[in-house]
């Protein structure tokens, strides 16, 4: 079969397009023929080997997909099933999660990891409440757009930041109440806000942005890292929370689906939002899975909106680069 193969850690020219052998059934697992694969930035810093996501290369690249099992015929996404930058995939049972009517594969592929991302956030790790002021950087991004529209249905009142006009219009179309640039954001927050500051930050962005994001809560306020597009925050005084008596946290996925009754609970209403139409899912770019080079050179880049979809065979819908 066909699969990207990370052979070193580096940029996007370390990985390859090779035939490697396809897996093989065993007990537990499901062999799912992909239709589909979702990139996303922990494809990058796997890659590179970084944090968390150190690693021994080679390796198949990217654990977020949507298929159908062989043999049964089932449709069924995944977030958690490394290799998944491949024709065909075993997918722990565990970790897979059924595809209901009236969501394709192509959308499966798309929502489940971002959109389950964006449901922790705003249900859980800050529970957003009718009225809260919220910001949310990066809003035009795939998790961003989700997140906005989640944020939207809690009743908060949400300030996006974005890098430019047309990604601001995106923001808006999703719900954003308010969008601001990067410059200056701490200060334009406060004005937005009468002076309190926001009751949550959620940043995605990182180095460059954590310190505004702290100075844009209010008191008693959260910041949300939750992943470092501009580089790892560096070593940080706990002293400093005193000021306004603030909290900040670092959260992850599987946390938050640690067991199968709250992943499927999770995946039920994300999938379920997108069948009933209260969840728009914006795919920025298709590609053919020998264009995943193509695929993260764009997303480090910023080129892009929404999500970003590996297809094994021709895509279905125009966009492929």
């Amino acid at each position: 079969m066909r699969a990207i193969v990370v052979t070193r850690n580096g940029g996007p020219d370390v990985r390859e397009l090779r035939d490697v052998p396809a897996p093989q059934p065993a007990d537990g697992r499901l062999l799912v023929d992909v239709e589909a694969v979702g990139v996303n930035y922990r494809d990058v810093y796997e890659r590179e080997g970084r944090g968390a996501y150190a690693n021994s290369p080679p390796l198949i690249a990217g654990v977020e997909g949507a298929g159908t099992v062989v043999g049964s015929g089932e449709r069924v996404a995944w977030v958690a099933a490394p290799g998944s930058y491949a024709e065909r995939v075993s997918v722990p049972a565990a970790a897979a999660v059924p595809v209901p009517d009236g969501v394709s594969d192509e959308l499966a592929a798309a929502v489940l990891l971002q959109g389950m991302t964006a449901h922790y956030l705003c249900t859980s790790t800050y529970a957003v409440q009718e009225g809260d002021d919220v910001l949310v950087h990066a809003a035009a991004g795939g998790v961003g757009l989700l997140l906005t529209q989640l944020l939207k249905l809690r009743g908060g009142r949400v300030i996006a930041t974005t890098s430019n006009a047309e990604k601001a219009q995106l923001a808006r179309v999703a719900g954003a109440d308010e969008t601001i640039g990067y410059v200056g954001f701490a200060d334009r927050v406060r004005a937005l806000t009468g002076g309190r500051g926001v009751a949550v930050a959620y940043d995605a962005v990182g180095a460059a942005t954590f310190e505004g994001s702290l100075a844009a809560l209010r008191r008693r306020g959260t910041l949300v890292l939750y992943g470092q597009a501009s580089g790892p925050v560096p070593p940080f005084d706990l002293e400093r929370l005193r000021a306004g008596s603030l909290y900040v946290t670092r959260p992850g996925l599987p946390d938050y689906t640690a067991t199968r009754e709250e992943l499927l609970a999770r995946a039920r209403d994300v999938l379920g939002w997108v069948a009933d139409g209260r969840l728009d899912v914006r795919i920025g770019g298709r590609y053919p899975l020998e264009k995943a080079r193509r695929a993260h050179e764009d997303l480090e880049a910023r080129r892009t909106t929404g999500k970003l979809l590996l297809f094994t065979a021709e895509s279905p819908a125009p966009g492929d680069r």
